[in-house]
């Protein structure tokens, strides 16, 4: 069993560190954004259970050559007496370690998900308020404000918040390519996958590639949306669209704009960015509008 924690541990080290690396620095995914997304999960899902399980291996490794049976020796001995004599403190310290790990994991995903739903049904019951329906658009309503916003609120009750500004902004096709960007967050429930890998940003803020996969994973499900969209308007006038929020703006670094707002789960809809995050929406956005216009 040390040998198998070991290459547990080996893959798990690179899934944590080398590979993620080269997938968010290769060019690929912009062209496969669908396949990338999936590594992305993978890489996420094999990385943690690959660590947890090194630690389990490792810390069972001991009571291997006793039997299956006699691994309840290691729980009736931390209360009522001694362990076997193979077994170890770093035994003893990496089950621990591997028991905390995953409840951490865990229990993050949980609250995660219950401050984003709370945070979706206070944004719901604003929007209600604040807004009204648009005509001949089922499942949309209309702020009224200035600002070019556009952005999707998932649940049971499905809504697509336009503003305004975003209207006046855009002709007819360029703002039918905005909801169908939007249509597609809600109809490919974009907004759990977020979740994930939102919950393991905040669960290891200390570790650069969680924040570094809920960028790219945020990325990727814009190409998608966008891909879905140049299937009703042609790619040209969805980029567009993207340009002209930006750049009515001034600063795309200052607010979500087209489909961004998901990415916010535990803020209440599009809310501006932080000033280091400024340049990672500017490139974001231009690398949307890039392969919108390559295609």
């Amino acid at each position: 069993m040390y040998a198998a924690s070991a290459v547990l541990a080996v893959i798990a080290i690179a899934l944590a560190w080398p590979v993620p690396i080269a997938l968010a620095r290769a060019s690929w995914p912009s062209r496969t954004p669908g396949r990338a997304l999936a590594l992305w999960q993978l890489i996420a899902l094999a990385g943690g259970t690959s660590m947890i399980g090194a630690l389990l291996l490792f810390g069972f490794a001991p009571f291997v050559g006793a039997g299956a049976a006699d691994a309840g020796l290691l729980v009736s001995g931390l209360f009522s007496g001694p362990l076997p004599t193979d077994v170890g403190v770093v035994h003893i310290v990496a089950l621990g370690a591997a028991v905390l790990l995953g409840a951490h994991l865990l229990l993050n995903l949980a609250t995660t998900a219950v401050r984003a739903e709370r945070s979706r049904r206070r944004h719901h019951t604003l929007v209600e308020l604040l807004s009204s329906p648009v005509p001949g658009r089922p499942g949309t309503r209309m702020l009224d404000h200035a600002a070019p916003v556009a952005y999707c609120l998932p649940g049971m009750h499905t809504v697509t918040v336009l503003s305004e500004g975003l209207v006046d902004l855009l002709d007819r096709e360029q703002l039918d390519a905005v909801l169908a960007h939007e249509r597609t967050h809600l109809r490919q429930h974009h907004h759990l996958v977020l979740l994930a890998f939102t919950a393991w940003n905040s669960a290891l803020p200390w570790f650069p590639i969680a924040n570094r996969a809920e960028r790219a994973v945020a990325l990727l499900v814009e190409m998608l949306a966008d891909d879905t969209a140049r299937r009703e308007v042609d790619a040209a006038t969805l980029a567009t669209a993207i340009a002209l929020v930006g750049s009515a703006w001034g600063d795309v670094g200052h607010a979500d704009v087209l489909g961004t707002a998901p990415h916010r789960l535990a803020a209440p809809g599009p809310t501006p960015a932080a000033p280091h995050e400024g340049p990672a929406v500017a490139g974001a956005l231009g690398a949307r509008i890039s392969r919108l216009l390559a295609a």
